[in-house]
């Protein structure tokens, strides 16, 4: 599917006349950095410490859930009930320490590229993750300087469902002032790609685990790409789609 079409019938679903971005709303984990693996390693080592049957599949289908809510789902599907609230603390807190212990940091390919055309084209940067990890968010302004604003960040703290529901993108239309018409989000979990679906938001999924293509496109993707670099590559073409022809000439410093 071409850019074109994919818009075309994005707005058709939507209802509106126009796709007319101002806020690119941008997950964290698989999409700004290449920390799912430490995450996924982290959460089977702890499930498997407490007797929680899992696959470390499961942990990128799951991913975008808070820790909290991660928890709930092992725990129904190994025993039938809920973490109490003092498991969940335990819990969590091993996972954080082993996933510390294990990532190395590394921005995702490609991402920088995005964050450099995203602003050139004026547009205005948003975080929406649903993890709580304040290390890693920490890095933000270190491996990506003047991008992220304090005050544009939706995280896993600040919500009270998390993704797969849509309120973690409402609330970074909210942060962007924007209507979901005036958004593009960039996701590379299920659960993500969900949730901002049903924000009504058009959606860009960068395939950047393990998972099939059609998890993703299942989940309602309008665009599919195999990692950020092809999505920085095809960034203008996407920008001309929306008609946004404000980037200044290349080689002038945004």
């Amino acid at each position: 599917m071409t850019i074109q079409e994919a818009i075309a019938r994005y707005l058709k679903k939507q209802n509106q006349a126009g796709l007319s971005p101002k806020a690119v709303l941008f997950d964290m984990d698989g999409v700004l950095y290449d920390s799912m693996p430490f995450h996924a390693r982290a959460w089977k080592e702890v499930a498997d410490e407490y007797g929680l049957t899992s696959d470390r599949k499961d942990f990128y289908m799951m991913e975008g859930r808070t820790g909290a809510s991660t928890i709930d789902k092992l725990f129904q599907h190994s025993f039938g009930r809920n973490a109490t609230e003092e498991e969940k603390k335990e819990i969590y807190a091993k996972k954080s320490e082993r996933f510390h212990r294990y990532n190395d940091g590394n921005p995702m390919p490609g991402a920088s590229e995005v964050l450099r055309k995203v602003k050139r084209y004026g547009l205005l940067p948003v975080l929406v993750t649903g993890s709580g990890q304040r290390k890693l968010i920490g890095k933000l302004q270190q491996d990506y300087p003047d991008c992220f604003a304090e005050d544009k960040m939706v995280t896993g703290d600040n919500v009270r469902y998390g993704k797969p529901d849509p309120e973690p993108y409402r609330k970074g239309l909210q942060k962007a002032d924007a209507q979901p018409y005036e958004a593009l989000v960039i996701e590379n979990a299920p659960l993500g790609v969900e949730s901002a679906v049903s924000a009504g938001i058009f959606t860009i999924a960068v395939n950047t685990g393990p998972l099939d293509d059609q998890v993703l496109l299942q989940k309602g993707a309008d665009l599919l790409y195999p990692d950020m670099e092809s999505l920085a590559a095809d960034w203008d073409k996407l920008m001309e789609a929306t008609g946004n022809r404000a980037a200044p000439f290349p080689g002038k410093k945004s």
